[in-house]
């Protein structure tokens, strides 16, 4: 029996699609087996939003020619997409696959095996029209399922590689998705999280004005299923509908992530994101209004062009006035082929590396401040890994919580009491009733 083994950088979608293409090696019997074993082939899922990494990509490819260097080494994901000649000059890459054609990955190695060369896959993603549907083989062996809706951006934000990566909107069936979610739950999961990477434009490209409203309703009509999850979603895409279903069923986890990439409107406006610092917090608030006791994590850019230590004061300044729950903070990375890559005053590394440790800092501050309003209180917590004495898992507003080991099982949700804050999150008691 053949052995392959599969590795993905990058987002939830990326993790997903190697989850596909696991189930599509899965039929046709081979052996799964972990990326640091020996294997005959070896699956590189890439990632390209950043210079570390694609830095990555290229050692996980080294790191399975060391394992074996007569494997046949396949490379697939967004770096491969936008920089295959780059990545078919890399020792040992036998197949190039992008963001697309990846239900052909099985018969790719297959080919490689018998030929001499590299086998270079990479279609024109700017003309994909078709959501490239997958579907599972059988569910990972995970307690929270990500379940990919939507593929593409338009957006254009100046720092980014993604579109040219992901190519046009293209939205998943509602049927399809339905199909997906059943498995899911018959699966024995508790909790689906819907990702793409355009996530609020699901539906555009769809008839009858179909959008992302009809998929959550969807599947919240699936018997069984005990939580639904959104991945990140733009601020400016979040309708009135939408925050209505948080209110109308309580499976619909009070988690929004919701970027934000910079607190001053002149950066936000050389990005290309369309909305103002005041329209972000308006929003923020209406949230809140609504859903009380939802948490808002974030993204932050720091050190794009132009940033002067004034801006990022600036930027500084508004983070602290808003409520966060968690913060996810990146230097900017100079993308070759993005507007940005060009723009005058690029910020110093240095710099860089100042600004995303004080704006660390205050990320820190502001998750610990949110966990300090839920010491005392009683939550239900999906717990998910097991580390010795101690197991995780987390509550419906993405709030880590710890327990004693013997009190719990993985997979399952128990009513927790939260006593402490503990690592990044809370330590808990489980009420047993």
């Amino acid at each position: 029996m053949p052995r392959v083994a599969l590795t993905t950088l990058g987002c939830k979608v990326n993790q997903f699609e190697t989850e596909t293409m696991e189930g599509l090696f899965k039929k046709r019997n081979y052996e799964i087996v972990d990326f640091d074993e020996h294997a005959d082939f070896y699956i590189i899922n890439t990632c390209s939003v950043t210079h570390l990494g694609e830095k990555k990509s290229r050692q996980l490819i080294r790191r399975a020619m060391r394992l074996n260097p007569q494997a046949i080494i396949a490379v697939t994901g967004c770096y491969s997409q936008i920089a295959p000649d780059q990545v078919s000059e890399i020792e040992g890459v036998k197949v190039i696959v992008g963001t697309k054609e990846r239900h052909k990955i099985v018969e790719l190695v297959e080919r490689a095996a018998k030929e001499e060369g590299v086998i270079n896959a990479i279609t024109d993603i700017m003309k994909a029209k078709e959501f490239e549907d997958i579907p599972l083989f059988q569910s990972p062996g995970r307690t929270r399922a990500f379940l990919k809706i939507q593929e593409g951006c338009t957006n254009f934000c100046t720092y980014c590689i993604i579109p040219y990566a992901r190519g046009p909107l293209r939205s998943r069936r509602l049927e399809s998705i339905k199909k997906e979610a059943e498995k899911l739950v018959e699966g024995g999961f508790k909790e689906i999280v819907l990702t793409g990477i355009h996530l609020g434009a699901y539906g555009r490209d769809l008839e009858d004005n179909i959008n992302l409203v009809d998929a959550v309703k969807t599947v919240l009509s699936i018997q069984g299923l005990k939580r639904l999850r959104l991945g990140s979603l733009e601020s400016i895409e979040l309708s009135p509908e939408l925050l209505e279903l948080f209110t109308l069923d309580n499976r619909f986890c009070s988690h929004l992530h919701l970027p934000l990439q910079a607190g001053q409107n002149d950066i936000l406006k050389a990005m290309n994101r369309h909305y103002t610092v005041a329209e972000y917090r308006e929003l923020i608030n209406h949230v809140f209004e609504k859903v009380p006791n939802i948490a808002i994590s974030t993204d932050i850019i720091v050190g794009f062009p132009g940033e002067t230590e004034e801006l990022f004061e600036q930027s500084l300044n508004f983070v602290r006035t808003m409520n966060f729950s968690k913060m996810h903070v990146f230097p900017y990375s100079k993308r070759k082929g993005t507007p940005a890559a060009s723009y005058p005053n690029q910020v110093d590394e240095h710099e860089k590396k100042e600004r995303v440790h004080r704006m660390q800092l205050l990320a820190d501050e502001k998750a610990q401040e949110f966990h300090k309003t839920f010491v005392g209180k009683t939550v239900q917590v999906l717990f998910e890994t097991k580390h010795n004495e101690v197991t995780d898992g987390l509550t419906d507003n993405y709030i880590r919580v710890y327990v004693d080991s013997d009190s719990v099982h993985t997979g399952e949700i128990y009513k927790v009491y939260l006593e402490k804050i503990y690592k990044d999150g809370l330590w808990g008691k489980r009420i047993v009733e």
